[in-house]
């Protein structure tokens, strides 16, 4: 038994659930094992098989949809318990700082949802975790009652013998979360005023309160009750029972509760008590025992009606629910004192109702198309283009609308066309408003740019496959090198001819000459050379030389070889280029070439040298007129439809569809074509050769016509009624609008004119309003006689009474209506009952107040009004007091003077209207809107009155502002120079680059365009820097032919030997044509210039003659220089690297500056850089020498660039004026503000700063209804009991502000003002009141509420919610009543806005004593809030020291009582004796804040746990009388004491 014991069975954790189906049929299993209960495993069988726990059980499986099915539920959190309240052992803080940390839990369990029946845990966690049980909290303060400083004290409440005198203090902050409950409110002084000389009045005559108004009984019914001893009422009649009961006042006399009257006898003894006892008050005139009154009847309102439709009749996903009301209507209204009617309307969340509910309208933006694109916004001020539009490209803006349609269309029908929806007001609409403008671009058009001329090619026929006649050109063309946008067709003209005689296609060009041959096979001589010569055609191109058959082939030309003593000549050079282009009269074209002398003739025998004038020869050329013609072209037309595709074309536009997407169809264009001579005009076409002549038909595609778009118009916009003050509707004017979307084009459909259509709203004939009616008083209704006849004084025709009026509801025009709507719509109902006085004989009777006499002087003068006596009235002597009965009444005269004044600030200067403000439905964006000029600033006017009263603006004849003239200033544009002109080419010769610069002419201002970075000069220069190339073969040096020879060495005989030769270099500007002009010499290369002069040999006779070196050959490794003499003579020189041999690379020059289009502002345009050939020694060269050698161009030439786009800051228009912040007053604002569309990118305009402006409201007088303050309490004929307090309700004027309440106006200027004080619509006038008899210890009336208090931490940042407090203190007048004072009472209620106080202990030194107080953190001294601090206890320190019983020394060095005691002091002032005052019950902290709590004092320094047992009223006798002496009692207590110790005493000593 023991083994088995210590053996027992271990289940491990269960599996997961499995199984086929989802739901409750699963299974899941888990390990059973036998183990020792020290851990060892052992057999099955070694255990108790009867307590073997199962290894498998049913479970829920669970599956993906049961998520929709099972969820957490949360319970609510509990209340926040301490963290030290958790902890075993642990104490709580002594201090507490804010607040304390707890714990507060809940309840977490998986439910499903259809039920909210309690499922597994398991079921929700195979989703999401199980929520968390447990969070921190914090739990305040507790928060000690805060009470004000003492009032003064007040008087003696007594003229002689001894009384008290009391002050009170108010509750500022009520004890809450446990603090510390207030302290006493009142503070009681004894005083004597002196000895009495006769008895005091001990009596006053006092009178409760009304009781409930009842019906009379009649004289019969009460003679029944005396016969049968009980009441039966008979019926009276309906006029009675409703405008007349009777209510009958109580004298409060206090019956001894032991005391048994019968019935039959009590008449009797009550009126032998009442007599006996009003015969102990000073006699006086009786007060109404009995008064008229109206029997109460509660509102009765019938059942309620049925529910009304649901508000929500579609299914909305962000507001699925509505609202629906349903009412009730009153049977029955409150008469009297009958209880209020209850609410008649009542609304309750509500289902869309039904099945298939459809979803409701939601709202989307739309927008039109784009605006074209426009470059002008983006232009400077500065910018001379403004002044012509025209061309502008590149970088734009456009601008498009944006309204707001109901997505999806109501009606099916309408959805299924594609038509425009119909637009609604914008602010139906959410989310992001689409932009409304955004950035373009306009296509910069590529000029055409064209090379330079060719050369004037031969005369040729027009067409060589036709050489019918013999008329021929000479054409000159040039080249495409940058292709325009449009194609080639916006190219000048690209061939120039002139006109030229014996034309040939095709001709013999000469190749070389061949040796000089002499003639007869002579070695020397005359001879002929011949030459080798290939078939060419006009272009230059060579031919099948059987194409040149037709002409003749050159003849062989003559020679000379000269002979050994001959004169011996140099080769004639190449003709030079022709002097002119083409000739005429005046000009003629002239070309030449040279020879010169190598050697002289020797002696006689050898042929002579020629004249110099031989060595030169001059031909004309180009002997052609100069009239050069060439074919002008005119612009293209417009695409036409072609005549005769026109079956086509239908066919296209139909396929092309209404959407005119795709080309629509196929038209031509034309252009004229005519031939032009040159600096003359238009020539006959046959002037022309017709080859080169250009097309005047080109296909084009026509553009889609597209029609105006609109969308429908929008709804009619609101109508609503207005009535003015006559109760006459307003008219007014109802809209409605249409949005072009897509404007026309190509001929489509134009939009119509009408895009706002007004109309005038249809005017009610009744203005809809309803006000109260009210009818004639009825009869004055007295107290009938039987029941007022024992009343002394009383008689049967006179007296006080009650008289009715019906009240009826009406239409503004008069007509009847329900009474429920003046309920809901009307002002408060009127009073319809009011007390009235039927005059007796003995009262006094006079006239009505007859009309104020007229006014001789506004302002100065005065008028009365005056009422006489009636009848027996004249002769009584009270009648004739006129401080009673005034009979006339004089005031001022009305003053018609009024005083204006300006008052606030200056508002904004604000432009005049330039236009209507921003569309309901659409919002543009708007252009260059006027923001800046003239405009005006505005000063509110104030008006007053003589008494300084605020009046209506017009009273002063004003319009309610001063207007001043002001200036917004314009902004200005940072203004830059124009482009200065571009600087020369950084290099002569190869790839350079050249700069144009701008610089700063004057900075922005007012907002202007920002300039672009400055400098460190504070200056800004604008750079554009372009790559350029210059030819390096545009000046080259022309050297002339060698001069003859200088021998210096003269032989006569042999002209031979050293000389010298010189020629004229000179630099050139080299054209297609050659060289044309002369320049400085340091344009061209110097290391290029040939020699000017040099040395040689002139051979003698018989000397080998050779010519001028040839160029040199291409360098190799060793090259070597041809010389073409009879022997092939050369000569060598060694290759050196950078001396006469080079490499050659291409250099790549930086990129240029992002250049745009001369007609673009920004936008796309193109950065570029060029190649440059550069030789190894670093010089650039010819590109040639690099395009020679088919060296790798692997550089991108172009890429595209962007240079951002200056936009102005786009704002749309100024909203409309909001409505007025105030209604009334001199602070009243109104506002508008605009929104920035688009905001400014790149360097255009910044946004202002000022998005809003504001200017001042027309000042209004401020009317308001305001209560007079309560009267004294008003007890008739008598000293004190119940009575009646009043107030009246009066129409206040004033300016808005906080400071002063205000002027008294005439109530007619609150008329259209709802009856109403500071929102309280019950209007109360008089209230119950307790007027207090002479000696009775009661409370006073309720304090004004305090300031609202913020429960917090100042600086921590924790808030419990803001309170407001007010209290009721007691005031005694008779310190033997102190015990039957009632309890002082507080009242709390939440407020919003409260101030965060702190409170903090000062102290100060004077002359005599320290004194110690708490100070609030506003300067308000109070008591309690501050920190608990030990008060002095040391009795030394008060000086007399505190010997009376229960005293003791204060923190201010004076004596004081303790707990249940209050301070009796002597007539020097110091403290007599301690007498015991009431204490205050405990507010538990459960109290809620809104409740009123009663209380008793309770020492504020003591801790309340002192008192654990003290609940509710705790009473302390009082040993001393009011005059200081022991009391007659405490020596009865004290020896009847004695006697029983004595019997004590005897009964133990009997006992022993």
């Amino acid at each position: 038994m023991h083994k088995t014991s210590l053996l027992i069975y271990f289940p491990g954790p269960w599996g997961r659930c499995m199984g086929s189906d989802c739901g409750p049929g699963g299974s899941q299993s888990r390990a059973v094992w036998c183990a020792h209960v020290d851990g060892w495993t052992t057999l099955h069988t070694n255990c108790d098989q009867g307590q073997r726990p199962s290894n498998q059980r049913n479970c829920f499986r669970v599956c993906d949809w049961h998520k929709d099915l099972y969820d957490w539920k949360l319970g609510a959190w509990n209340e926040c318990v301490p963290v030290s309240a958790r902890t075993f052992g642990a104490s709580r803080p002594f201090t507490c700082s804010g607040g304390e940390e707890g714990i507060q839990t809940r309840e977490v369990g998986c439910m499903l949802k259809s039920d909210g029946s309690p499922a597994e845990d398991a079921i929700c966690e195979y989703f999401e975790p199980k929520p968390r049980l447990e969070q921190a909290c914090l739990i305040p303060c507790p928060q000690d009652c805060v009470v004000s400083e003492y009032s003064p004290w007040t008087s003696c409440s007594k003229t002689c013998g001894t009384g008290l005198r009391n002050r009170v203090r108010s509750v500022l902050v009520p004890p809450l979360f446990g603090g510390a409950v207030c302290p006493n409110l009142t503070e009681f002084q004894s005083c004597k005023p002196g000895p009495c000389t006769g008895p005091e009045g001990m009596y006053s005559l006092r009178v409760g309160p009304w009781n409930p108004c009842t019906l009379p009984q009649t004289r019969t019914t009460r003679q029944v009750k005396r016969r049968k001893g009980k009441g039966q009422g008979s019926l009276i009649s309906r006029k009675e029972s409703v405008t007349m009961s009777v209510e009958q006042a109580s004298n409060h006399i206090t019956y001894p509760s032991h005391a048994t009257v019968f019935q039959d006898l009590i008449n009797y003894v009550l009126n032998l008590f009442i007599n006996a006892l009003l015969a102990l008050c000073t006699p006086r005139d009786m007060p109404l025992t009995v008064q008229s009154c109206v029997l109460p009847k509660d509102c009765q309102v019938t059942d309620w009606a049925e529910w009304g439709p649901c508000s929500k009749t579609c299914v909305d996903p962000e507001s699925p629910r509505g609202n629906r009301t349903r009412s009730r209507q009153v049977l029955q209204f409150p008469v009297g004192e009958g209880a209020e009617c209850p609410p008649l309307e009542e609304s309750e969340s509500c289902d869309p109702p039904g099945e298939g509910v459809p979803p409701c309208a939601n709202y989307t933006w739309r927008t039109t198309e784009w605006s074209d694109c426009r470059v002008d916004s983006l232009l400077s001020q500065q910018d001379r283009r403004r002044s012509n539009l025209t061309g502008l490209c590149g970088g734009g803006l456009q601008t498009r609308e944006v309204y707001c349609v109901q997505f999806p269309v109501a009606s099916p029908a309408a959805a299924l066309v594609s038509a425009p929806s119909r637009p609604v007001e914008n602010k139906l609409c959410e989310g992001p408003i689409p932009n409304r403008s955004q950035l373009c671009q306009i296509p910069c058009p590529i000029d055409c740019e064209v090379s330079p001329w060719g050369a004037w090619g031969p005369c040729t026929f027009e067409n060589c496959d036709d050489q019918a006649g013999k008329k021929g050109f000479k054409l000159r063309k040039r080249r495409i090198t940058n292709e325009p946008t449009g194609g080639p067709g916006n190219c000048p003209h690209l061939v120039e001819a002139v006109p030229c005689d014996e034309p040939s296609c095709y001709d013999w060009q000469m190749v070389s000459l061949d040796q000089c041959i002499p003639d007869d096979e002579k070695p020397c001589g005359p001879g002929t050379q011949l030459a080798q010569v290939q078939c060419v055609n006009s272009n230059g191109e060579e031919v099948d030389r059987s194409l040149c058959s037709s002409s003749s082939a050159p003849e062989p030309v003559p020679c000379e070889v000269p002979c050994s003593r001959d004169c011996v000549l140099s080769d004639w050079t190449p003709w030079s280029t022709c002097s002119q282009t083409c000739s005429s009269k005046t000009i003629e074209g002239k070309q030449m070439r040279t020879r010169s002398i190598l050697a002289y003739n020797a002696g006689e025998g050898g042929a002579l040298c020629p004249n110099s004038s031989s060595l030169q020869e001059v031909r004309n050329c180009n002997e052609n007129a100069c009239t050069v013609y060439h074919w002008q072209t005119g612009p293209w037309g417009p695409c036409t439809e072609d005549p005769s595709a026109s079956s086509l074309n239908t066919s296209m536009s139909v396929r092309g569809g209404s959407g005119g997407q795709g080309p629509c169809s196929m038209g031509m264009q034309t252009r004229k074509v005519i031939c032009v001579r040159v600096n003359v005009g238009q020539v006959p076409p046959k002037k022309c050769p017709d080859g080169p002549r250009p097309t005047t038909v080109r296909p084009c595609q026509l553009p889609c016509k597209k029609d105006c778009i609109m969308t429908p118009f929008s709804d009619w916009t609101a109508c609503p009624v207005t009535c003015d003050a006559a109760g006459n509707a307003v008219k007014r004017k109802q809209s409605r609008k249409r949005l072009i979307i897509q404007l026309p084009s190509n001929g489509g459909q134009d939009c119509p004119e009408v895009l706002e259509e007004e109309r005038d709203c249809e005017v009610p004939k009744i203005c809809p309003g309803f006000r109260w009616k009210t009818h004639k008083w009825r009869k004055c209704q007295l107290v009938p006689w039987f029941i007022r006849q024992n009343s002394a004084g009383a008689q049967e025709t006179c007296g006080p009474g009650l008289q009715t009026r019906a009240v009826s509801c009406r239409q503004l025009d008069g007509t009847q209506a329900d009474i429920g709507e003046c309920l809901k719509f009307a002002k408060a109902m009127p009073t319809i009952t009011q007390r009235c006085q039927l005059p007796c004989q003995d009262d006094c009777q006079l006239t009505n107040w007859s009309k104020f006499s007229s006014c001789t002087a506004d302002c100065v003068g005065v008028r009365t009004r005056k009422r006489a006596l009636i009848g027996r009235s004249k002769k009584k002597d009270k009648c004739k007091n006129t401080q009673m009965y005034p009979l006339s009444e004089t005031q001022y005269c009305p003053c018609d003077k009024y005083n204006a004044q300006p008052v606030g600030n200056w508002s904004d200067c604000i432009l005049p209207e330039g236009g209507r403000v921003e569309s309901i439905l659409g919002m543009k964006v708007q252009g260059d809107i006027k923001e800046c000029g003239q405009g005006y600033r505005y000063q509110a006017m104030v008006c007053y009155d003589q008494d300084n009263r605020l009046v209506e603006t017009l009273r002063c004849n004003s319009h309610g502002y001063i207007e001043e003239a002001c200036i917004i200033p314009c902004p200005s544009d940072c203004k830059l120079s124009e482009w200065s002109n571009w600087s020369r080419c950084s290099k002569s010769c190869g790839s350079g680059v050249k700069v144009r610069s701008k610089w700063l002419r004057e900075k922005p201002y007012n907002g202007g365009r920002p300039c672009p970075k400055l400098d460190h000069i504070n200056q800004v220069q604008v750079y554009e820097v372009v790559p350029c190339r210059s030819d390096c073969n545009q000046y080259v040096w022309v050297a002339e032919p060698w001069s003859v020879w200088k021998v210096s060495n003269v032989d006569l005989k042999e002209n031979c030997g050293e000389g010298v030769q010189t020629r004229k270099v000179r630099c050139m500007l080299n054209t297609i044509d050659g060289p044309s002009e002369s320049v400085e010499d340091y344009l061209c290369d110097p290391e290029e210039m040939p020699l000017g002069a040099r040395e040689s040999r002139l051979p003698c006779p018989e000397d080998c003659v050779l010519n001028d070196w040839g160029p040199w050959s291409r360098c190799s490794l060793v090259r070597a220089e041809p010389r073409s003499e009879s022997s092939n003579t050369t000569d060598k020189e060694p290759c050196g690297l950078n001396l006469n041999c080079f490499n050659y690379f291409y250099n790549i020059t930086d990129w240029s500056t992002c250049q745009l289009s001369p007609n673009a502002v920004c936008g796309s345009g193109i950065k570029t850089r060029m190649l440059d050939c550069v030789r190894s020694d670093g010089k650039s060269v010819d590109i040639k020498f690099c395009e020679e050698l088919n060296l790798e161009k692997k550089w991108q030439m172009n890429i595209s660039c962007v240079v951002e786009c200056p936009v102005n800051c786009q704002l749309s228009e100024w909203s409309a004026w909001s409505e007025c912040s105030q209604t009334c007053g001199l602070e009243g604002k109104m506002w508008r503000q605009r929104s920035v569309v688009q905001a400014s990118q790149g360097d255009g305009r910044p946004c202002p700063s000022q998005m809003e402006q504001w200017k001042p409201c027309p000042v209004r007088p401020c009317y308001r209804w305001q209560y007079s303050p309560w009267s004294e309490c008003r007890v008739e004929s008598v000293v004190c009991g119940h009575g009646i307090r009043y107030r009246n309700l009066s129409c206040f004027v004033s300016d808005g502000s906080s400071d002063g309440d205000g002027s008294l106006v005439d109530e007619e200027l609150c008329s259209s003002l709802e009856l109403a004080v500071d929102g309280d619509k019950q209007i109360r006038l008089k209230e119950a009141c307790t007027l207090p008899c002479p000696g009775e210890c009661y409370l006073m009336e309720w304090s004004d509420w305090s300031s609202c208090v913020s429960i917090c931490v100042r600086g921590a940042g924790v808030d419990f919610g803001s309170v407001q407090v007010r209290s009721r203190a007691v005031l005694a007048q008779e310190p033997e009543n102190l015990q039957l004072c009632p309890d002082q009472a507080w009242e709390s209620e939440p407020c919003t806005g409260g101030e965060c106080y702190e409170y903090k202990w000062f102290s100060s030194v004077n002359s005599t004593r320290p004194f110690i107080w708490c100070q609030r953190s506003d300067g308000l001294n109070v008591t309690g809030g501050c920190p608990s601090m030990n008060p002095p206890v040391d009795n030394s320190s008060c000086d007399p020291p505190c010997l009376m019983p229960k005293s003791f020394c204060s923190e201010a060095g004076v004596c004081m009582c303790e707990e249940g005691f209050t301070e009796v002091l002597s007539p020097t002032g110091q403290l007599d004796q301690c007498a015991p005052i009431p204490i205050l019950e405990i507010p538990t902290a459960g109290d809620k804040k809104g409740d009123v709590k009663t209380s008793r004092a309770i020492n504020p320094t003591l801790p309340s746990t002192i008192l654990p047992g003290r609940t509710g009223r705790t009473w302390y006798l009082q040993p001393y009388g009011p005059d200081g002496k022991l009391k007659m009692w405490v020596y009865g207590v004290a020896a009847g004491a004695f006697v029983l110790l004595i019997f004590i005493v005897s009964m133990i000593y009997l006992a022993w």
